[in-house]
């Protein structure tokens, strides 16, 4: 995969990916402190629950006339400014209406200048709204004073009953039948004169009010809280979250991604295979999802070509093998008329079909080599290789054609012995038809070199003639193809030959280029043979 896709495009995907983790980073942290503001909101609805709900029930029990002098009565004793307001009168919205018909109670920040608490009052046409500058020791005492004075309208029995109507889902308010615990002989003197005892828990940011109601009796020790303080969560334990997080994320997204790479790099290793010529390779299919569909419809491309290939293949086969028999019938037949006649302008004539007879006889060969190491590629089969002395095999190579071209010096460069895995018949195949196309366009001179560098074997052929344009150089491996300068049909050649010693190097798992002779002048064509360790004498060549 990161062949195919190229390593700066795996990097643009992990930066993507860490830019990605920086964001969630920050989305995060902005996660955690909207989760403390619900938090702290939710808190200050809890505190002001139990007084606004006490507000709401003493004022319903009073005649409407009443209402503005209690109210007045209230905002002197507990230092803030009550109203009763027409719910049209107000500018709610939606949700907070909704939130206000729930018996919720609502606490709005005013801007610096304290908090603003609405509820809305029983009936849904009036809301009960408080202004107050802050939370006071004098509004604690009144409010468990008003509390106090509201439950004593109440027998004993029914005081913890109707307590809780107030009390219900907020902050901590009981009825005990005996004094609190933990106060001491001063605090518990205060109570019997009546006062509210406010008590501070400094360990636990809290405090709780007590009172005595008059009477005593049963249910007459009243206990506020204690009213925990709002408590956000530390910095360091946020950052300390948002980064288990971000290490959880990231380790998921790692594994994700190294997955879907992994079997992205073995379709790409079946994707090499099948462009290297080994048709019979498939992707093997491991789950359903778009990978897995992208594997299935690898594999039914890789089927299709292969059998329109192999059908291809066959066909070229079958047409060469037989042009094989009209091809021998012709050469009989020129041959009788050969014996028959003594007419020498009749034989010159005889002569040139016999060329071309040959002519065609060397290009059914070709098509038909061609086509036998296409077809061996498309049915996956695999070559037998063994140790060849390139030397060698290139001398037994200018043995065959230097007397077919005893006007050019066809000579193998000095060097040591290089031995090459590979299969010889193909390879022999594919370093004559170089020199063979050598020989047809040098002036005067062909040079071979036989190289070896690290795990990989190198032939180059040379030649002096006019080389091949750089513009020319990768389509002048294609079957039946001929360039139109001076390499052109005139030097012989049916265009199969470089596409033979393509093909060649390809089963072979190396390459074949051409470029210009530093030495010569003309084209240098370059064969690299891979060498991989660990075969032995007659073992099988594979590509990888």
């Amino acid at each position: 995969m990161r062949r195919v896709l190229g390593d700066s495009t795996f990097l643009r995907v992990y930066v993507l990916l860490a830019l990605a983790l920086l964001l969630t980073f920050g989305l995060a942290l902005v996660g955690v402190a909207m989760v403390d503001q619900v938090r702290r909101e939710h808190h200050r609805e809890q505190l002001a629950e139990v007084p606004m709900r006490l507000l709401a029930q003493r004022l319903e029990a009073l005649p409407a006339g009443s209402h503005p002098g209690w109210l007045e009565a209230q905002a002197r004793r507990l230092d803030l400014t009550p109203s009763v307001l027409p719910v049209q009168s107000t500018s709610l919205g939606y949700f907070t209406r909704l939130r206000l018909e729930r018996g919720k109670v609502l606490v709005q920040e005013r801007d610096g200048r304290g908090w603003r608490l609405q509820k809305l009052l029983p009936g849904g046409d009036r809301l009960l709204q408080v202004d107050l500058a802050g939370l006071s020791e004098q509004q604690l005492r009144g409010l468990t004073e008003l509390l106090a004075e509201w439950l004593v309208e109440t027998p004993p029995a029914e005081r913890r009953a109707r307590l809780s109507r107030v009390a219900a889902g907020s902050i901590s308010v009981d009825l005990g039948d005996t004094p609190p615990a933990g106060l001491d002989a001063y605090q518990l003197g205060r109570l019997a004169d009546g006062e509210v005892v406010i008590r501070l828990f400094p360990g636990r940011w809290a405090m709780a009010m007590y009172l005595a109601l008059p009477g005593g009796g049963e249910a007459s020790w009243l206990t506020i809280g204690p009213v925990e303080a709002f408590e956000p969560v530390p910095g360091s334990l946020q950052l300390l979250v948002v980064l288990i997080l971000l290490a959880v994320l990231g380790a998921t997204i790692y594994l994700i991604v190294r997955g879907v790479e992994a079997r992205m790099a073995r379709l790409e290793l079946a994707a090499s295979r099948i462009a290297a010529g080994r048709l019979d390779t498939r992707v093997k299919v491991e789950s359903s999802d778009f990978l897995g569909r992208l594997g299935m419809a690898f594999n039914g491309m890789a089927a299709q070509v292969q059998a329109l290939l192999r059908a291809q293949q066959d066909m070229i086969r079958a047409v060469s093998h037989e042009l094989r028999t009209p091809v021998a019938r012709i050469r009989f037949a020129v041959q009788m008329v050969d014996d028959m006649t003594d007419d020498p302008s009749i034989r010159r004539q005889l002569q040139g079909i016999d060329g071309d007879i040959e002519e065609l006889d060397g290009l059914v060969d070709e098509i038909l080599t061609y086509a036998r190491l296409g077809s061996d590629a498309v049915n996956g089969r695999e070559m037998q290789a063994g140790l060849v002395e390139c030397r060698a095999m290139v001398e037994r190579v200018i043995a065959a054609l230097a007397p077919l071209h005893v006007h050019l010096a066809i000579a193998l460069a000095e060097g040591p012995e290089v031995e090459a895995l590979v299969e010889a018949r193909y390879l022999q195949r594919a370093v004559q038809n170089l020199v063979a196309n050598a020989c047809r366009h040098a002036r005067s001179r062909v040079v071979i070199r036989v190289e070896a560098e690290p795990r990989l074997v190198r032939i180059d052929v040379e030649d002096d003639g006019p080389g091949v344009p750089a513009g020319e150089r990768q389509a002048i491996f294609k079957p039946f193809a001929r360039l139109d300068d001076s390499r052109t049909r005139s030097s012989g050649g049916y265009g199969l030959g470089l596409s033979i010693v393509q093909k060649v190097m390809i089963w072979h798992g190396g390459s074949v280029a051409v470029d210009d002779s530093p030495e010569l002048g003309g084209a240098r064509f370059t064969l690299l043979l891979p060498q991989r360790p660990g075969h032995d004498l007659g073992g099988t060549l594979t590509q990888a």
